[in-house]
């Protein structure tokens, strides 16, 4: 029974009693329905009688007492109690408590949408690295945030639309480019002195090894070509190893051509392929972790001339202007008066030399956000943290005050059976997601970077998250799924190729039978149990939206499998030799079973894990 039924019931009785003079005349407010923390106090219970003392001027005990009394038999309701102060408690039978069953196999994939959002139409930016290297697992994290907030929200009526802002305008794109094609003449000069592509490629990356795992730069005679492609970039310079493979792929493409070219000349062309080849890497690692985004949003774009050649970004400033909020100094910077919408400080938009600021593209990108929605969130490091405030400025003077919400995220401490994977920025060493990926698997991946608070540090230990027994709680989760589709595939009399071909729906609505099973019959405390957590799933998901908390869903399914696991030891669903079942309690039994394996399934797949039917 849901909570609006209990509602429902609450003030039907205030009005009942109001009418028969045992309560005054008062409006009834939020009725407080809620779950009891401990389920001897009833399925549900209502906190309106304390809400509702000073309108009525009465004890909270005596309009608990008053409403008690006039709760009609019947609908549901076995018994309801007036406890301390005022609580009143709702205890449902048996068929109440377990309707929820029947309810979750005919909504399937809709159970559990509520109306939070009320179709606010929402961007989701996330993850928005740089096109200049591979992401690595703290964006991990946030794809598997991002995008689990995203199907949340959908669950929850917002209109969700996910956007990646590819940061591809400035000087790192130079800094790129010339990275890979030092690369590309080093493999070209190793290839001229008569080595092959793969041992030229060989060689540099046995450098790199070399010069990375010389901690204390002791002998530079291990890593020439390093220290060479260190000091002719200035130490201003992208390292990683990924920097190799894009030169080598440059040399499959075109050989030796570049061999002598100019600088100037050469550069452009190695910055635009590059960051197309990387671009191309971080797209493909985002799909394969079941994170697609609807918009990748350029920040080159914004300075794009038009036909009338006005730039967005030019169009930005103007409407700003014609606000009144930017000035400019006596050196000729381009100022946003964001001290006006309780910034500490105005910021620059163009400095005096005429270049403009990585904030100037935030503000043309903050327009153009309110242009396509109505509410923005984004998800950051928590290192950007003192940039909030700037941004958020931003998006008040445009008119749009309290529609661009900020989540901070912390970061991810990866570990090998307890200890610390060494990384290093400088030397240009990091796991990267895609690796993470190949060793750990998607859904343990996934799973894990959901399963706390973004405001929490993970610690991400690459063993544990592999191991397939019930100490990893994604294997806990899936096991009970597995083992719910192997029942159900017995009681119909499928093997598993007949049921890949026919589907788990189908299968369990010939392992059921119809829907004339009796859910009376379900009485023992763990089949309750299952009902009672199948009822929380709408709460869930509302709690989840509101406070943009999707790894409470991983909890949830834990407790779910956890329930499921203990009404599996305690409640035979179908018989066997020597241990016959009564007919139609096993087909109640195994409708549950397939509301606990759905409600499993969906909740797996909002925060992108898979629901295996075999393990």
């Amino acid at each position: 029974m849901s909570p609006e039924k209990i509602d429902q019931l609450v003030r039907q009785a205030i009005a009942a009693a109001q009418e028969a003079g045992d309560l005054p005349a008062f409006e009834v407010g939020d009725t407080g329905i809620e779950r009891p923390a401990d389920t001897s106090h009833g399925e549900w219970t209502s906190t309106v009688a304390l809400r509702s003392a000073k309108l009525a001027h009465m004890a909270p005990k005596a309009i608990a007492e008053a409403l008690a009394a006039h709760i009609p038999s019947g609908e549901g309701i076995s018994k309801v109690e007036v406890a301390g102060p005022g609580f009143v408690n709702f205890y449902l039978s048996a068929a109440a408590n377990n309707e929820v069953f029947r309810t979750v196999r005919e909504q399937g994939e809709d159970y559990g949408k509520v109306d939070v959002g009320h179709g606010l139409s929402t961007q989701v930016e996330f993850i928005s690295a740089n096109p200049t290297g591979p992401l690595h697992v703290g964006h991990g994290r946030w794809a598997a945030i991002g995008d689990s907030l995203c199907n949340v929200l959908d669950h929850a009526n917002f209109q969700v639309q996910r956007e990646y802002y590819i940061n591809d305008h400035g000087s790192q794109m130079d800094v790129f480019g010339e990275s890979v094609a030092k690369r590309y003449l080093q493999l070209c000069e190793l290839i001229a002195e008569g080595k092959s592509l793969d041992e030229a490629y060989d060689q540099l990356q046995a450098d790199r090894n070399a010069y990375v795992d010389d901690e204390y730069d002791e002998h530079p005679e291990l890593h020439p070509y390093m220290d060479a492609f260190n000091e002719a970039l200035g130490g201003n310079s992208y390292g990683g190893d990924y920097v190799i493979d894009i030169a080598k792929r440059f040399y499959e493409a075109d050989g030796d051509k570049w061999v002598g070219v100019a600088h100037d000349d050469m550069v452009p062309e190695f910055r635009e392929r590059a960051y197309q080849d990387m671009l191309q890497q971080i797209k493909d690692t985002c799909h394969r972790v079941r994170c697609d985004f609807d918009e990748w949003r350029s920040e080159r774009s914004f300075y794009v001339p038009d036909e009338d050649g006005v730039s967005y970004i030019d169009k930005t400033f103007k409407m700003l202007e014609d606000k009144g909020l930017l000035y400019r100094t006596e050196d000729g910077a381009l100022w946003f008066k964001s001290t006006d919408f309780g910034d500490d400080k105005d910021r620059v938009l163009i400095k005096s030399n005429g270049e403009y600021t990585y904030f100037a593209s935030d503000v043309a990108y903050c327009w153009k956000k309110f242009e396509i929605v109505d509410y923005e969130i984004n998800i950051w490091g928590a290192d950007h943290h003192g940039y909030i405030k700037r941004v958020q400025s931003v998006a008040d003077a445009m008119g749009y005050p309290g529609k661009y919400e900020i989540l901070l995220g912390q970061f991810v401490n990866l570990l090998r059976n307890g200890e610390p994977v060494r990384m290093s920025k400088r030397k240009g060493t990091m796991i990267t997601f895609s690796e993470l990926i190949d060793e750990a698997g998607v859904d343990a991946t996934r799973y894990t970077l959901i399963s706390r608070s973004s405001n929490q540090t993970i610690d991400f230990d690459i063993e544990a998250v592999k191991k397939q027994d019930n100490s990893n709680p994604v294997y806990y989760v899936q096991y009970a799924h597995a083992r719910i589709c192997s029942i159900l595939r017995r009681a119909a009399g499928v093997d598993a190729e007949q049921a890949a071909a026919m589907g788990m729906d189908a299968v369990a609505d010939k392992a059921v039978g119809g829907d004339d099973y009796d859910l009376s019959l379900l009485t023992e405390e763990s089949e309750l149990q299952l009902a009672r957590k199948l009822s929380e799933m709408p709460d869930l998901i509302a709690s989840c939206a509101r406070d943009r908390a999707p790894f409470r869903i991983t909890h949830y399914v834990e407790e779910l499998a956890s329930d499921y696991h203990s009404f599996y030891q305690h409640c035979q669903v179908l018989p066997s030799e020597g241990r016959p079942v009564d007919h139609e309690l096993s087909r109640a039994r195994l409708a549950a079973c397939d509301a606990v394996r759905r409600v499993l399934a969906l909740n797996l797949r909002l925060i992108g894990v898979s629901a295996p039917e075999q393990m």
